[in-house]
C-alpha cells in the first residue's frame, strides 16, 4: 500500500524499479472518476459530424494517424472501437462505440484536471525520484467496450511517447473492475532492464533509474526502444504516421511462460515503466472496463528532448503541463 499522502515507502519503490510496474490496490477512489468518465463517453460524444476515427493498434500504416488524431494534443476527442464502424455508419449504440476519449482531459476537464493535479499523485511522482520537473501529456478514458473492445498487443510506452533519454512513466487508473474476461493488464516484469550481468559499456546512454539504485538493486541496464511510432512527416497533422526501426536487441521477446496477468480491482493505481513490455486482451464479457491513464515525462530543461516526430505534439496553447505546477483549473470543457 502506498503510504497515506500517496507518496511510496521504501520498498514498493524499489519493487516498481526491479520489475518496471506497480499495482497499488484502493489507491483513489474510482466512483466520481467513473461517473464523469461515462458521462462523457455516454451524453458528450456525437456521432454527427464526427470523422469515425477508429482507434487501431495494428504495427502498420493503418494505425490511426488522420488530422483528428494528431491534431488532439490540446482538446477532447472520441476515438471509435474498430467493431463499431462499418461501411462508415455506427454499428452500435454510440455510448458502446467509444474506444478512448483523448488526449488532454488533464488539462480542459474539470474532474480530471482535480484528480491528475492532486497532492496524491504530486507525492508519489516526488517519492519515485526519477523525474525533477514532470511534464503531463496523453491523458486519456480508455472504455474497453464490452465484447468488441479491442486487444492490444505487447508494447511499451517509449514507442510511443519517445524522449532522448527515455523518461516516460505511466499512471493506470482502474475505474472498473480488471479481469482476465475483460481485458486486465499482463506484464513480462523486468523487461525494462537488460540482464545485471550485462556490461554497461554497450548501453552508455543515460537512463531513468539512478546509478546508486542500479548498484543497490543490483539492476542491469534500462533498455531502449526497436521501434518507435511516429508521424510521416514533421509539423503534418495530415501526414499520417508509420513505425520507424530503431535499434534491433534492445526489447525483450513478450514470453506467455514469463508474462503475469494483472487483475485488479476499482481503484487501482498501476504505474508503468516507459521501457516495461505489457499488453491487454480482447473483451470479450458483457462487462466494460472503464480506465484513466496519463503520462510523465521529464521537462526538457532537465537535459531530456521530446522527439519532433512523435505523433503527440504540444501546442502554443497547451504545453504539456507541469505535474508541480498545474495549469488553471477549467471551468468548462469544449469537445472539438
Amino acid at each position: 500500500m502506498a503510504n497515506p499522502d500517496g507518496s511510496l515507502p521504501p520498498s514498493l519503490r524499489s519493487q516498481f524499479l526491479r520489475e518496471g510496474y506497480l499495482v497499488l490496490p484502493n489507491f483513489f477512489n474510482p466512483d466520481p472518476i467513473l461517473t464523469r468518465a461515462k458521462q462523457i463517453v455516454e451524453s458528450e460524444f456525437q456521432p454527427s459530424g464526427h470523422p469515425l476515427t477508429q482507434f487501431s493498434t495494428g504495427e502498420d500504416k493503418e494505425h490511426v494517424g488522420d488530422a483528428y488524431f494528431l491534431s488532439s494534443s490540446d482538446k477532447v476527442r472520441f476515438f471509435l472501437e474498430e467493431d463499431a464502424v462499418r461501411e462508415g455508419r455506427l454499428v452500435v449504440e454510440k455510448g458502446k462505440a467509444v474506444n478512448k476519449v483523448g488526449h488532454c482531459l488533464h488539462a480542459l476537464d474539470p474532474v480530471f484536471h482535480d484528480f491528475t493535479f492532486g497532492s496524491r499523485l504530486q507525492e508519489l511522482a516526488r517519492s519515485l525520484g526519477l523525474h525533477q520537473d514532470p511534464r503531463v501529456l496523453q491523458s486519456m478514458i480508455i472504455c474497453k467496450q464490452p465484447s468488441i473492445g479491442g486487444p492490444v498487443p505487447e508494447h511499451n510506452d517509449s514507442t510511443f511517447l519517445y524522449t532522448d533519454p527515455p523518461s516516460a512513466i505511466g499512471f493506470w487508473f482502474a475505474l472498473e473492475d480488471c479481469t482476465p474476461s475483460n481485458g486486465c493488464l499482463s506484464f513480462q516484469p523486468g523487461s525494462h532492464l537488460h540482464p545485471s550481468t550485462a556490461p554497461t559499456s554497450t548501453h552508455p546512454r543515460p537512463t531513468l533509474i539512478p546509478t546508486a539504485d542500479k548498484t543497490e538493486l543490483n539492476l542491469g541496464p534500462e533498455r531502449g526502444i526497436n521501434k518507435r511510432f511516429v508521424r510521416e512527416k514533421v509539423g503534418d497533422e495530415s501526414g499520417g504516421t508509420t513505425f520507424v526501426e530503431l535499434e534491433s536487441g534492445e526489447e525483450e521477446k513478450w514470453d506467455e511462460g514469463r508474462a503475469k496477468v494483472e487483475a485488479c480491482e476499482a481503484g487501482a493505481l498501476v504505474l508503468i515503466h516507459g521501457s516495461v513490455l505489457h499488453k491487454s486482451e480482447r473483451n470479450r464479457s458483457d462487462k466494460s472496463r472503464f480506465i484513466y491513464t496519463f503520462h510523465m515525462i521529464e521537462a526538457e530543461e532537465h537535459g531530456v528532448k521530446y522527439d519532433e516526430r512523435n505523433w503527440l505534439q504540444p501546442t502554443e496553447k497547451m504545453p504539456f503541463s507541469r505535474l508541480y505546477a498545474p495549469p488553471p483549473a477549467p471551468t468548462a470543457i469544449v469537445y472539438e
